[in-house]
């Protein structure tokens, strides 16, 4: 079950530091005040990295929506059954929900993806993998096959888009459920206590609360994962959303398409990928940092700074799809801005010293 993640490794090329550097001179050599637009910069920079090109556009944007259901609901910890997965991917499909509302103002298709649903939504677009997780807190949520098969769903997912001709795709789930498969893994690769890294998700009363985290120390005692494999962690307590955004990750670097993570279900995605094909983090671009206890830990143990602190927690991809406004606004600065050299002001240059 091992080999794929070695051979998805090693078809992944690095960051390009030559197209990087030719984004960052060409920043530098704008009439403005250098690094003026700070974190936008940086990830101009990044995306031509990923890309290989300085001449970056991301005029064709997809946030891919992945809908699973998770057997953990058996034990009480949402405020809703698993029948609203099915009836919020139809809102998707029909674009009535917030993150297509919000994804038309910042130009961006919608495509909702069954792994794993209970109930087939006809007009989804069909990657299931089986009819929902089984109960973590009684065995494995998934067999390993399943899990492979599901990872290699997102992969296959982030080939067609690139093939499709996006230029930047956005992470997006929706599963009830899944913030407690998230935050088990979390607790598990991180190594931090249970208590630390479970919220309230979609607003658990304090009793709720207390019912999730302690399913999630059971699913944890029962299963008994190794920290030090991420597969054995993610098949004993993941989701299949879950396995197929951390396909969607190491799918796209290996496409060089730049990819937006969410909130926490994606970034658990993202670290599990990061585990997985370590080289796949050359892709990633984080966007916010969602309200969940453990968000921060997660992107600081991938390396990547979000720019938003909007306290979000809504998931299907709405975090993420607020950075493309901002890239946007970001990508006309760069691209239409007059050069130093145009205005006659000589070229600023670093000069060292501390902020003050």
């Amino acid at each position: 079950m091992r080999e794929p993640f070695l051979t998805w490794n090693a078809a992944i090329a690095p960051q390009d530091t030559a197209a990087a550097a030719r984004a960052k001179a060409h920043w530098d050599g704008i009439a403005k005040p250098l690094d003026g637009l700070g974190k936008l910069e940086t990830a101009v920079i990044r995306i031509a990295g990923i890309t290989g090109s300085e001449n970056v556009s991301l005029d064709r944007r997809t946030v891919l929506v992945l809908c699973a259901d998770n057997g953990i609901v058996e034990e009480g910890v949402t405020q809703t059954d698993a029948s609203v997965t099915a009836t919020m991917a139809r809102r998707i499909h029909e674009h009535r929900s917030s993150v297509c509302l919000m994804a038309k103002t910042a130009r961006a298709d919608v495509i909702p993806v069954d792994l794993g649903m209970l109930s087939r939504v006809p007009g989804v677009y069909d990657l299931h993998v089986a009819s929902g997780t089984a109960n973590m807190t009684k065995g494995p949520a998934m067999t390993e096959r399943q899990a492979l098969q599901a990872i290699e769903a997102g992969v296959r997912l982030a080939k067609e888009r690139k093939a499709a001709g996006d230029s930047i795709l956005v992470t997006g789930e929706m599963g009830i459920g899944n913030t407690s498969t998230s935050s088990a893994i979390a607790a598990v690769l991180l190594n931090l206590p249970v208590g630390t890294v479970t919220g309230r998700g979609a607003g658990l009363s304090d009793a709720g609360l207390l019912r999730k985290r302690d399913a999630i120390r059971r699913a944890i005692e029962v299963n008994r994962p190794d920290p030090s494999d991420a597969f054995d962690v993610l098949f004993k307590l993941g989701g299949f959303d879950l396995a197929g955004l951390a396909g969607l990750y190491i799918g796209a670097a290996a496409v060089r398409l730049p990819i937006l993570i969410d909130g926490l279900i994606s970034s658990v995605a993202a670290l599990v990928a990061a585990r997985l094909v370590p080289n796949c983090v050359t892709a990633m671009l984080a966007s916010h940092c969602s309200k969940e206890p453990v968000a921060q830990a997660i992107l600081g143990e991938l390396g990547l700074e979000p720019i938003l602190f909007a306290d979000m927690k809504l998931g299907e991809g709405t975090g993420a799809v607020c950075m493309l406004p901002l890239l946007d606004m970001a990508l006309s600065v760069y691209h239409g801005s007059v050069s130093f050299s145009e205005t006659g002001i000589e070229q600023y240059v670093p000069q060292g010293g501390n902020e003050c």
